[in-house]
C-alpha cells in the first residue's frame, strides 16, 4: 500500500495512514511505553518477541480491514439472543427462622456481621 498522508505523531508515537487506515509503528519506544504501562520488566528476548507478536496482530487486523463487509449487519455478539431475564416477582423462599437458627449473632430477623468498613 502507498501512504496517502505523511507520517504523523500522536501521543508521542508514529502513525502512518494507509488508504484511510492507521498503521501504528511498532518500535522500541512503544515497547518501553507498554512495559512501563503494564509494570513489567521484560528481557531483550521478550521485547523482541512482543514486537513480533504486535506486528503480527496489527497485520492481521489490517487483513481483516480489507474484507468486504457491505451488507453485513454490525454486531456486538455472534448470537441473536436477547436478554432472557425472568420477571422480578416475589416468590416463596426459605423459612427465615430455619435459616437464622444457626446464626452466631442475630438481630430479630437479620444476621449480625462484623463491621468491615470504617
Amino acid at each position: 500500500m502507498i501512504p496517502i498522508n505523511p507520517p504523523c505523531i500522536h501521543g508521542g508515537f508514529w502513525f502512518i495512514i494507509f488508504a484511510g487506515r492507521v498503521a501504528m509503528q511498532i518500535d522500541d519506544k512503544l515497547i518501553a511505553y507498554l512495559e512501563d504501562l503494564s509494570c513489567l520488566a521484560l528481557s531483550e528476548q521478550e521485547k523482541n518477541r512482543l514486537t513480533g507478536d504486535l506486528r503480527e496482530i496489527l497485520d492481521y487486523m489490517a487483513r481483516l480491514g480489507e474484507l468486504n463487509t457491505d451488507g453485513v449487519t454490525e454486531r456486538s455478539h455472534p448470537f441473536d439472543n436477547v436478554n432472557a431475564f425472568r420477571d422480578d416477582e416475589a416468590r416463596p423462599s426459605f423459612d427465615r427462622e430455619l435459616i437464622l437458627k444457626n446464626a452466631p449473632v442475630r438481630n430479630n430477623e437479620f444476621f449480625v456481621a462484623p463491621k468491615t468498613v470504617e
